[in-house]
């Protein structure tokens, strides 16, 4: 039974990760911080698979206590790193604050992976990378444009860090795993998207307007070059997501990676634009939702979805469930937390 390390692992996609890891076999163990999760979701994990994971409260920032952490866990065959400030929004606002978090826990993290007698290490990527790309769908050719947000910044640069420590550490062989917009619950509604504070992503703040938290709903910008004048962004079901990881890892345990730095889209290659979201969430849900049009947000880019043909060519993985599933899910969550 290999050890995995999941850094930000009782985060949305990382409580996910874990859940698909245990279901696989492999032993987790989770660093978290709480600075946006709840300790609750353990619970909702350890419910789900029958097995609860080694849980340590560590801010990664902190390099002495991660140094502390990997003399303590030699054993690790496996890192995947999601431990990150993740809002586009949020980060036009707090600049420095993304650049210390997101930079310097992967620093440290990967300072000590190189290290392990098994260096695996997987990184929490995203389509920010590529900017406005020029052409959709995205391929994992296209060139990287300048980062229209400092979060994307920090996927940027954290890629180019990655590179370039593989370069002269041939043993250490990583994957980038470029998300689009990870969204839904697991379908047993015990784990889920669990915000603190307003929310900066699209669903949760539409289920928690539906679910009476929130007065309306902003969809920022109806003037954007698309057909009905909203955003359109890959919405992928975070369980897909979560496999994907698994699917990853695996690559890289096997040696079946043919260089030590590989990036590969993880999106469904279908563009919705936050009307038909909406639209979505009405449909399946049955109610109507109360929203408004408010001016663009910096930091956003017009449309972004992917070719995920390499994925689905060289993981063998495809994004199997649907925008409906995802929606479905999400509003279930939010009821179940709720009481609804």
């Amino acid at each position: 039974m290999k050890k995995i390390l999941v850094t930000g692992g009782l985060g949305f996609i990382g409580s996910h990760t874990v859940v698909e890891l245990q279901n696989e076999g492999f032993e987790v163990v989770i660093i978290d911080d709480l600075s946006n999760s709840s300790l609750d979701v353990l619970k909702g994990i350890s419910s789900i698979t029958g097995k609860t994971p080694n849980y340590e409260n560590i801010d990664l920032k902190e390099k002495a206590l991660v140094e502390q952490f990997f003399q303590k866990h030699k054993d690790i065959s496996g890192v995947i790193h999601f431990a990150a400030s993740k809002a586009v929004g949020e980060s036009v606002q707090m600049p420095l604050h993304y650049y210390e978090n997101n930079l310097n826990t992967l620093i440290y993290t990967l300072k000590e992976v190189i290290g392990l007698d098994e260096s695996n290490f997987i990184f929490s990527s995203s389509c920010t990378v590529y900017g406005q790309a020029e052409e959709m769908p995205i391929t994992e050719k296209a060139p990287v444009q300048p980062a229209e947000s400092p979060y994307g910044n920090t996927k940027q640069i954290g890629e180019e860090i990655i590179m370039d420590t593989c370069y002269v550490n041939p043993e250490l062989n990583a994957i980038a795993l470029r998300y689009f917009n990870p969204i839904g619950a697991h379908p047993s509604a015990k784990i889920g998207e669990l915000p603190i504070g307003v929310p900066q992503n699209l669903v949760p703040y539409i289920t928690q307007t539906a679910a009476g938290l929130r007065e309306c709903l902003s969809v920022f910008g109806n003037d954007y070059p698309t057909e009905d004048g909203t955003c359109i962004r890959d919405y992928i079901h975070v369980v897909d997501l979560a496999k994907a990881h698994v699917v990853a890892l695996q690559r890289l345990l096997n040696g079946k990676n043919t260089s030590n730095f590989e990036s590969f889209n993880i999106g469904t290659g279908v563009g919705s634009s936050v009307l038909e979201v909406i639209k979505t969430f009405e449909r399946v849900s049955g109610q109507s939702l109360n929203y408004i049009f408010a001016p663009r947000r910096q930091g956003d880019v017009i449309s972004a979805y992917a070719h995920t043909e390499k994925a689905n060519k060289i993981l063998g993985w495809k994004a199997v469930l649907t925008l409906d599933d995802a929606i479905r899910s999400a509003w279930h969550w939010e009821k179940q937390i709720r009481n609804i």
